[in-house]
C-alpha cells in the first residue's frame, strides 16, 4: 500500500514540476528567455513519467534536427551555376 502511495506521489511531483517549466517555457515565447531551451527540458521532465510527453519530445527532437539541416543546406550549399 505505501509503495502505491510512493509511485503516485512520484509521478504527481514530477508533473507538477514538468507542467510549470513547460509553462514557463510557453511563456517565453512571447516574453524574453529561452524558450527553445525551457520548452524541450519542460518535456524531458515529463518523459520520465509519461508517454505523451516521451511522444512529443520525440517529435521534437525530429523537427528540430530537419530543420537544422534544412537550415545548413540553405546556408552552406554551393550556389548552383
Amino acid at each position: 500500500m505505501l509503495q502505491v502511495g510512493y509511485k503516485f506521489a512520484r509521478r504527481l511531483i514530477i508533473f507538477v514540476v514538468g507542467i510549470s517549466v513547460l509553462v514557463v517555457g510557453i511563456v517565453m515565447i512571447v516574453l524574453p528567455g529561452p524558450a527553445f531551451l525551457v520548452i524541450p527540458l519542460g518535456l524531458a521532465i515529463l518523459a520520465t513519467e509519461f508517454l505523451w510527453a516521451k511522444i512529443m519530445l520525440t517529435k521534437l527532437k525530429q523537427k528540430s534536427a530537419d530543420g537544422a539541416k534544412t537550415i545548413k543546406d540553405w546556408f552552406f550549399t554551393k550556389p548552383r551555376p
